[in-house]
């Protein structure tokens, strides 16, 4: 029985950034997404979730790698190879894009708690903010990590909840290996957002600045230039990151397959938020279920909001040269500390505007979807650079994973445009 804990607790010491950045993937307006996507096709869309895993790991592993090799994130790294005039947009792009997925996550959140004990869904979403800000400003990185890892335990409420409700696992097998496709317009729109939520472009940031706090934190970054200590890294990276993404992805198909088997076959085929989902399966799958989906979109929010917002603040201190990071406390990294406070602030002062929330969630994986084409090449043009290419040291098939993910959301996103013009 000691053998056993010791094995589970080495095992978990093993895992980090990749099941972090995995478990972030399912924030609330990603859970959002999920639903609508199983509310309105059922369970036609599953097979995205399956297509999507390895060129998720692959470009999650680039990442990583890249932060792990040079110790640095991924914009000073893609500011190497690109010039000024590509790196601000691209960093710009993010910062708005995770503002805006800070917003509707904290707006889920605050709506999933009002439903469990009333009151103000504002406030608590605002509660909420406070909340995450204050532990990213106030608690070192060796041991935030420690308790952003405790959280993507959270996620096996929605596994929880699938099995709290009828599931014809028939369909849903012969749904994902015999999928219904269509080139209609709202099909593609949901493609690109199941994508976009997916693949999204802080996750990318995210793991490469966390990987390079780790290199930077541990004895082994001093042993790198050798070629066994690389390979060594590489596997830890590779296992952790595929754990992460299967995890991930995983949780996604269950939330799919719980509001398919649910609203979707009871004929609520439009869902708005995350929240709503909640709700609206509180009268068929019953409360069971209703609490665990709730309980699920608030503890994935505690996890990915200061996800989103540490993305955003290493991104845009890597590209103006300014001091950051979650190891340091405020006062040696203020610009940093400044930037987490502006992108949570100012996605809790959205909530007070008259932007549509439900909008806001849905677009909010469309946006991410879009965005993550130029991110993904800029990434891949990091490690196929012949300059850059010694210091990041990965296999051909990761980088051959890697242009085809990018490829892949290239295609999605052209196909989207095409049929709304059409």
């Amino acid at each position: 029985m000691t053998g056993q804990k010791t094995s589970v607790h080495r095992i978990w010491r093993a895992l980090g950034p990749g099941l972090i950045t995995g478990a972030a993937d399912d924030d609330p307006s990603g859970i959002a997404t999920y639903s609508q996507a199983g509310a309105q096709f059922g369970f036609s869309l599953l097979w995205t979730l399956f297509l999507t895993l390895p060129f998720m790991a692959a470009i999650q592993i680039i990442s990583a790698c890249i932060g792990w090799d040079t110790r640095k994130g991924l914009s000073s790294n893609i500011a190497r190879v690109l010039p000024p005039v590509a790196v601000y947009p691209l960093v710009a792009s993010l910062l708005v894009a995770n503002t805006i997925n800070i917003a509707a996550d904290l707006a889920a959140m605050g709506e999933a708690l009002r439903l469990v004990v009333g009151g103000s869904a504002l406030a608590f979403a605002v509660l909420f903010g406070i909340v995450c800000l204050t532990a990213e400003v106030f608690i070192p990185y060796h041991r935030y990590a420690g308790y952003l890892k405790f959280l993507t335990m959270v996620l096996l409420f929605y596994v929880a909840a699938a099995f709290s409700v009828h599931i014809p696992w028939g369909e849903v097998l012969y749904a994902t290996v015999a999928p219904k496709i269509s080139f209609d317009r709202d099909m593609l729109l949901m493609v690109v957002a199941i994508f976009g939520t997916t693949i999204s472009p802080y996750l990318f940031f995210w793991q490469a600045s966390q990987e390079a706090e780790e290199s930077r934190l541990s004895h082994r970054h001093q042993h790198a230039r050798t070629k066994s200590s690389k390979t060594g890294a590489f596997q830890k990276i590779s296992v952790d990151t595929w754990i992460g993404m299967v995890f991930s992805n995983t949780i996604a198909c269950f939330i799919v397959v719980t509001t398919a088997a649910t609203l979707h076959a009871h004929g609520i085929t439009h869902i708005d938020t995350a929240a709503q989902a909640a709700e609206a399966l509180r009268p068929i799958g019953g409360p069971l279920a209703f609490a665990l989906f709730a309980a699920g979109i608030i503890g994935t929010g505690l996890l990915a909001v200061p996800v989103l917002a540490g993305s955003a603040a290493y991104a845009v201190t890597e590209v103006f040269h300014m001091r950051g990071s979650l190891e340091l406390p405020a006062n040696r990294a203020i610009g940093f500390y400044a930037i987490v406070a502006a992108a949570t602030i100012g996605g809790s002062a959205l909530l007070a505007t008259n932007i549509d929330p439900i909008a806001m969630l849905f677009w909010t994986a469309v946006i991410n979807g879009i965005v993550a084409v130029p991110i993904m090449i800029a990434m891949m043009l990091v490690v196929t650079n012949k300059r850059e290419a010694a210091r990041v040291s990965l296999p051909r098939w990761i980088k051959v994973l890697g242009w085809l993910g990018s490829g892949l959301m290239a295609v999605a996103v052209l196909l989207m445009i095409w049929s709304t013009v059409a």
